[in-house]
């Protein structure tokens, strides 16, 4: 049996891991810069991207309370028209809005809810994230 595997670099700052994925929403599509966060069971992008591309918190259907490193927040639940990430693509994905704090150099977490629909090997010592 054949199986196939694509490797993507990632980008590293430190011990930190990060990826630039694409999302579409009903004006446009953005590529934001997101952290891979296994701790993160949601994939989170600022609110002002998801306004961009015309998912903002205005159209959102219904709230999530997420706990942060500030304490809980209810934040808005979205579904973008495309996400793009490693070579897949998922239409109708929901994802939260949250404005990370000042200073962060991303635009969100890439989170369990989509790392766990594939099969990922993230490697970090090298930096690379392993897709089957």
């Amino acid at each position: 049996m054949y199986f196939s595997m694509k490797i993507y670099k990632l980008e590293k700052h430190g011990s930190l891991l990060m990826t630039r994925v694409f999302i579409e929403g009903q004006r446009g599509g953005a590529y934001p810069k997101l952290l891979i966060d296994t701790g993160s069971a949601y994939t989170v992008v600022s609110q002002e991207l998801l306004e961009f591309i015309g998912s903002g918190p205005a159209v959102a259907p219904r709230r999530q309370r997420i706990i942060t490193g500030s304490g809980y927040e209810v934040v808005p639940v979205v579904s973008v028209k495309t996400f793009n990430c490693f070579g897949k693509s998922l239409r109708d994905f929901t994802i939260l809005g949250h404005t990370l704090p000042f200073g962060v150099y991303v635009d969100g977490l890439l989170g369990m809810d989509f790392l766990s629909k594939f099969d990922v090997e993230i490697k970090t010592k090298a930096g690379e994230v392993v897709m089957r």
